[in-house]
């Protein structure tokens, strides 16, 4: 369990460095972004496409604003094409970290811990609760690429591992993109909404999952 918790923090600190210098460097802000995306709304579709998954898939190495760059992408591109690049963007970051880490993950292990015991207790804690985790993932800002990375560590099968993140993350993307699509820059009642929506359902789910696994963590 100790050594699951610290790869967590581990990850989650790398990915909080990056997100923490892209805001105040000011490379690359939300209202850049609106920009970008407002000047190659005139062009092809896909070119704006390929922008999307980019920065979706840029996130796995550099925090970029997830759900605003979905918003967006439902509200310059339309509700269909959003959920396609989105997907295709969201996918090609988890995918990216699961196969990373399924074959580098055990050597930093190996530096993290020298005890074969706690590597094997962490393996199997991941792929006990580690469906959930991918599930309830996008409660949390960073995690789905944190359980990405986890999953890979661990050796959760590639089938497993992508029912669970899709079971998570196509139904997220699919609200967050749709209220893009009926939103206006004027007006983002519906976008914000739906955020609010979405997070604390998951928070409540993710909650909920903490509270009786955490009670069978310690009656264990």
């Amino acid at each position: 369990m100790k050594l699951l918790i610290k790869s967590i923090l581990i990850l989650a600190t790398i990915f909080t460095t990056t997100l923490l210098i892209i805001k105040f460097s000011g490379v690359l802000t939300v209202e850049d972004i609106k920009e970008i995306f407002a000047t190659l709304k005139s062009q092809p579709s896909y070119i704006l496409g390929g922008l999307i998954v980019l920065l979706l898939f840029v996130d796995l190495f550099i925090a970029v604003p997830t759900m605003t760059i979905i918003i967006l992408a439902g509200y310059f591109i339309g509700f269909e094409l959003a959920v396609f690049y989105t997907f295709l963007g969201l996918f090609s970051a988890s995918f990216t970290g699961y196969f990373l880490s399924r074959k580098h993950g055990k050597k930093i292990l190996d530096k993290l811990s020298s005890d074969e015991e706690q590597k094997l207790e962490m393996t199997e804690l991941f792929n006990k609760y580690g469906v959930l985790v991918l599930i309830l993932s996008r409660a949390v800002p960073m995690l789905p690429e944190i359980s990405s990375c986890l999953a890979g560590t661990c050796k959760m099968s590639f089938k497993r591992f992508f029912f669970a993140w899709s079971l998570g993350t196509i139904p997220y993307l699919c609200v967050i993109a749709y209220a893009g699509s009926i939103s206006k820059l004027d007006d983002p009642m519906p976008a914000i909404y739906a955020a609010l929506g979405v997070t604390f359902v998951f928070w409540f789910l993710w909650l909920i999952f903490m509270k009786k696994n955490g009670i069978k963590l310690r009656n264990k």
